[in-house]
């Protein structure tokens, strides 16, 4: 019996997220409305394929659609929303014998850029995964060009104390220094959303560097996921912000999406330092395992995430392109690259 792909029927929507949360693959992104809002944000088409093998779920493969005239172009995650992992997720095979568990693997992979081909015609591929999807070859065979980058993890399991003493000793005296009266940091909500990206914003407009992300993109993944899944974490002296990170909350991991930029404001405090451990604080207390500093590609930004003794994680970015489209390609990898 061989596997079948298919565009997700209601039905399959209706338990698409339970899939995402049994999968080891999946993420805060792969769920459906979060989908569905990646779409809306990034002017895209999305198609959510999943495969099935009989009755029994194999894997799900969400797609975007961006036409470039009539060029077709698919990615997953969609460019310029700089979503760090999306693509397959894979179900229902870690009981099986590595034999079977690579050729139903393989297979779906197989079926569904069959099924692009067929329905899409894409011309150009993006995809990016996460370092935890392990087995890349079905799409070494299927010709993509992969291309590893890295981040960075902090292992939670320790507990505070632990996980405290790990770190770099300027970061633990910046910590437990800081006077305790001279600050305030509270999770926040919609305002502090605004404040993290505009902080964002302006701090890769002053390097020359375009982010699009939009705060209208993040305030409707904040109120349409459910509550704590987006955690945007604010620091203020005197009642007035000086910085934040945005924060991703899913399964066992917690994610320092956006924010955590230099600030201008003078202040006497390490306030990206005091930011991120109040993060891993409040992951700890509610039993996380693992915070992803999401990156670890840039030197200068490595000096900084690095003081928290984190280990060195890889994911792929995954490219194909037919003949011919190679400035396409130019096009997109300069998207990515803001991305």
């Amino acid at each position: 019996m061989s596997i079948e792909i298919r565009y997700a029927t209601e039905d399959d929507i209706h338990q698409w997220d339970q899939f995402v949360a049994r999968s080891p693959h999946g993420n805060l992104f792969h769920q459906y409305a979060a989908l569905e809002i990646q779409a809306k944000h990034s002017n895209s088409e999305l198609y959510p394929l999943i495969g099935f093998k009989g009755q029994e779920v194999v894997g799900l493969f969400p797609l975007f659609k961006i036409s470039k005239g009539p060029i077709q172009t698919v990615f997953s995650p969609p460019p310029e929303l700089r979503v760090a992992y999306l693509g397959p997720v894979l179900l229902n095979m870690d009981h099986m014998k590595q034999r079977k568990r690579e050729s139903r693997h393989h297979e779906f992979i197989d079926g569904c850029f069959e099924w692009i081909q067929n329905e899409i015609r894409s011309q150009y591929t993006h995809i990016r995964l996460d370092g935890a999807y392990e087995d890349l070859r079905a799409f070494t065979w299927n010709d993509f060009t992969i291309s590893p980058s890295y981040t960075y993890h902090v292992d939670l399991t320790g507990g505070e104390e632990e996980v405290l003493m790990n770190f770099s000793s300027d970061a633990r005296a910046n910590i437990r220094n800081a006077p305790a009266d001279s600050f305030t940091i509270e999770e926040g909500g919609l305002d502090e959303i605004e404040l993290i990206i505009e902080q964002v914003t302006g701090r890769y407009e002053d390097q020359g560097v375009s982010f699009r992300t939009t705060a209208e993109f993040v305030k409707e993944l904040y109120t349409t996921l459910p509550e704590g899944q987006i955690r945007p974490y604010a620091l203020r002296v005197d009642g007035d912000f000086v910085g934040g990170i945005l924060v991703t909350d899913y399964k066992d991991m917690v994610s320092r999406w956006h924010g955590g930029v230099r600030t201008d404001i003078d202040v006497d405090i390490a306030v990206n330092d005091l930011l991120d451990w109040q993060v891993m604080s409040d992951a700890i207390e509610r039993g996380r395992t693992t915070y992803d500093l999401v990156g670890a590609d840039n030197r200068r930004i490595n000096r900084y995430k690095s003081k928290f003794n984190p280990s060195l994680h890889p994911f792929y970015s995954l490219e194909r392109s037919e003949a011919g489209m190679g400035t396409l390609a130019h096009l997109y990898k300069s998207l990515r690259q803001r991305a």
